[in-house]
C-alpha cells in the first residue's frame, strides 16, 4: 500500500499495519496548494518515526520533493532547475535528521535532460542514487502521453539507479516494466467512482475488494506483457 501524509498526519489514533506500506510525502498537494511546504523537515521526520513505531510495517517514506509540472511551478514561482536544488537541499537535511529511517530520493524534471542534470545535482552533493535501494521519480504522472516518460525511465535506468514510478499509468507500466522496481497509482480508486460491482457500496472508490481486483488485472496484464517478450 502507498498511503499519503496528509491522510496519516490527521489521525489521532493510528491503526497497526498488517502488512508493508509505504509513505508519500504528499507534496503534490502541498505545493499545489501553498506554494510551499508548510510540513517542515523536522515535523515531518517526527510523523515518519511515528508511523514506523506505532503502525509497523513501514517499508519506506517518500522525501519532501519539488514537482515539476506546471501547476506546481506557477505556485511556487520557480524554475525547474530552483525545485531540484530544493529536492536535493530537503533530502540532505532529511537524512541528517534521521539517518535510520529509509527515506527514499525523488529526481524531478520535466525533459529528459532534466532527469539526468538532477541526477547530477544529488551526486554534486555527495548523494550516489546508483547506491540507493530506491530513486522516486516525480512528475510523470500527469503527462498527455506516456512515451515521454517512458523514455525518462529508460534512461534513469540505464544509469543504474533502481526506481519507483509516482502514479504511473497501466499503458506506461505495460512498456516500460524492464525499467521499473515498483509504481503507485490512484487509478483504482478513481475509476471506482462510478463504479458498484460490490453491491455494499455507493462506489467503489474505498473498497478493498475493488483494489485487489484492480491490482491483480494489471500484475496479469504485465505478465502478459513480459511472456511476449
Amino acid at each position: 500500500m502507498f498511503v499519503s501524509n496528509r491522510q496519516m498526519a490527521r489521525l489521532k489514533s493510528l491503526p497497526r499495519a498488517v502488512g508493508s506500506w509505504a509513505l508519500d510525502s504528499g507534496g503534490f498537494t502541498e505545493i499545489t496548494t501553498y506554494g510551499e511546504w508548510r510540513t517542515s523537515p523536522e515535523q515531518y521526520v517526527k510523523l515518519i518515526r511515528r508511523y514506523h513505531d506505532e503502525v509497523g510495517g513501514l517499508a519506506w517514506a517518500s522525501q519532501q520533493d519539488f514537482m515539476c509540472e506546471e501547476k506546481a511551478l506557477r505556485m511556487t514561482g520557480l524554475t525547474i532547475e530552483q525545485h531540484q536544488d530544493l529536492t536535493v537541499r530537503n533530502f540532505l537535511t532529511l537524512r541528517g535528521l534521521a539517518p535510520e529511517l529509509r527515506i527514499v530520493p525523488v529526481v524531478q524534471g520535466w525533459l529528459r535532460p532534466h532527469y539526468m542534470r538532477c541526477v547530477e545535482k544529488f551526486m554534486a552533493a555527495g548523494v550516489d542514487l546508483t547506491q540507493e535501494p530506491l530513486v522516486g521519480v516525480g512528475s510523470i504522472c500527469r503527462r498527455p502521453s506516456t512515451h515521454v516518460a517512458g523514455w525518462i525511465l529508460e534512461d534513469l535506468h540505464a544509469a543504474g539507479l533502481k526506481l519507483h514510478a509516482f502514479g504511473y499509468k497501466k499503458s506506461g507500466l505495460t512498456a516500460s516494466w524492464p525499467h521499473v522496481a515498483s509504481a503507485d497509482s490512484m487509478a483504482w480508486s478513481k475509476g471506482g467512482r462510478y463504479e458498484r460491482t460490490c453491491g455494499t457500496h455507493k462506489s467503489e472508490s474505498n473498497c478493498l475488494n475493488h483494489a485487489m481486483w484492480w491490482r491483480g488485472e494489471l500484475l496479469d496484464r504485465l505478465a502478459d506483457a513480459r511472456d511476449r517478450v
